[in-house]
């Protein structure tokens, strides 16, 4: 039996990519071909949830995997009920050729209804997963210019709540928060045919260049679904880098160059707070979530911003016994961002002092710890050591009784100790005694002997 392309697991790997399902049909040849894209379908299929031999819908089969409850599906014309957009919600306003960086770097088309702002794929009517946003669910948006770029360009973020904010304490069971849409846009006006949908043409009044045309279009459809949230855009009045920019030397930088943890990246000191980016995971900081800033490891060169932000949830916290409300046992956490220019410090100071944050950098848990804490002291109370240093001598005391001197001082300590019982010291002072009446003798002797001498003589000189 010959070998056939599976042509079911083919459509349902590729939906809405005929080019591909048609592509892959005029090169699958040869069986060895056939068997490769059978295979590849089959692996798409299981990555997306679509595989032709589950039983079960491939949305329902993909919410149980993540541990959601399955829902069913939203009327025509109704978004659906776990917070996604719909592909039948009638689309107000395309933008095609969108670049997408967060979550996903590929270049989308940009979709506005009434309720949601989604991305979708060219020529898809259906959302891209995980990239759909209520429009009164955003509750962040920024218009922030991308750095070292030789051509002026801009990123839009949108997020939705928890998305760029400090982690609240987790609770057990909680997903984890969606990510924010991030997207750049260049400077130019947009290409002819890009702009499609029923306010195409009221589009077309403000779209001398792209960021013309999303700051209406973001701000309308915010507007009409009656989210208050304005865009955030940095001031060069309110904080400038003092370095600059080769690539744009007319252009003062409205960011700093900086390191969290070992990924390189920029924070904007913006109106609002805060802003790391543009790597994930995103983080901003509001100015009212900000405990305290200290400046760390300053270098001649650079320096440290450590940030210590309240990480407590906006929900009251738990009770004490008395009914009263009380603090968490984790109320805070620090992000220290690193390798800042000496340069920038002026500026950085001065927006901190602008926006009254508080600076901890001479606190006293940052100061130098002191050594030789466990000190011993007398009666007068003057130092005369350590614990430590008591300790290790009396080790070497206790190391020194019992190591070399039981094996070679041993049998020197006995043989000293005979040589003290053979010492006697009446003895030794009685032969002393005896040493001078023995010379006494023999001075008396040799007095003897002289006079007998002298005897002698007297007898020889009467002859």
């Amino acid at each position: 039996m010959a070998l056939e392309l599976d042509q079911k697991s083919l459509e349902q790997a590729f939906q809405g990519r005929p080019d591909i399902q048609n592509a892959i049909r005029t090169a699958a040849v040869a069986p060895a071909y056939i068997e490769l894209f059978n295979q590849i379908s089959l692996h798409v299929c299981s990555l997306t949830g679509s595989s032709a031999a589950s039983p079960e819908p491939a949305t329902k089969k993909r919410r149980l995997d993540e541990g959601e409850i399955p829902s069913r599906p939203a009327p025509k014309g109704q978004t659906a009920s776990n917070g996604t957009a719909s592909g039948d919600e009638p689309v107000l306003l395309e933008i095609n050729d969108i670049s997408v960086v967060v979550p996903q770097r590929k270049k989308y088309t940009l979709c506005f209804t009434d309720t949601y702002l989604y991305a979708r794929l060219p020529g898809s009517k259906e959302p891209v997963a995980g990239m759909s946003y209520a429009w009164k669910d955003i509750d962040q948006a920024f218009c922030l210019p991308v750095p070292e770029k030789s051509q002026k360009q801009h990123n839009y973020i949108l997020s939705l709540p928890s998305s760029l904010l400090p982690p609240s304490k987790p609770s057990p069971g909680t997903p984890p928060p969606p990510e924010p849409l991030v997207f750049t846009i260049p400077s130019t006006a947009p290409k002819p045919g890009s702009i499609s949908g029923p306010l195409a043409a009221s589009a077309s009044a403000v779209s001398d260049d792209y960021k013309t045309l999303l700051d209406w279009a973001l701000s309308t459809r915010l507007k009409a679904a009656s989210n208050p949230l304005k865009i955030t855009y940095a001031d060069e009045k309110l904080f400038h880098s003092t370095q600059r920019q080769a690539h744009r030397p007319d252009e003062k930088a409205v960011h700093v160059t900086a390191f969290r943890g070992s990924k390189d990246g920029y924070l904007f000191f913006l109106p609002r707070g805060i802003l790391w980016g543009f790597k994930k995971p995103l983080l901003f900081i509001p100015h009212e979530r900000i405990v305290a800033v200290s400046y760390t490891s300053v270098l001649q060169r650079t320096f440290n911003l450590s940030v210590e932000v309240d990480i407590s949830s906006s929900s009251s916290g738990p009770k004490n016994e008395a009914g009263e409300e009380g603090e968490g046992e984790e109320e805070t956490q620090e992000f220290e961002f690193s390798m800042l220019d000496q340069e920038d410090f002026a500026n950085i100071d001065a927006f901190v002092k602008r926006h009254g944050l508080q600076d901890r950098s001479m606190a006293e848990q940052r100061r130098a710890k002191r050594l030789n804490v466990n000190v011993v002291r007398d009666e007068q109370g003057n130092v005369v050591g350590s614990v430590e240093a008591g300790e290790l001598e009396r080790a070497g005391v206790e190391a020194g009784e019992e190591g070399p001197g039981e094996v070679e001082g041993g049998e020197l300590d006995d043989e000293d100790d005979e040589e003290e019982e053979d010492y006697d010291p009446g003895s030794e002072g009685e032969s002393e005694g005896e040493g001078t009446s023995s010379s006494e003798e023999e001075e008396e002797g040799e007095g003897a002997a002289g006079g007998e001498e002298g005897e002698e003589d007297d007898d020889e000189d009467e002859l």
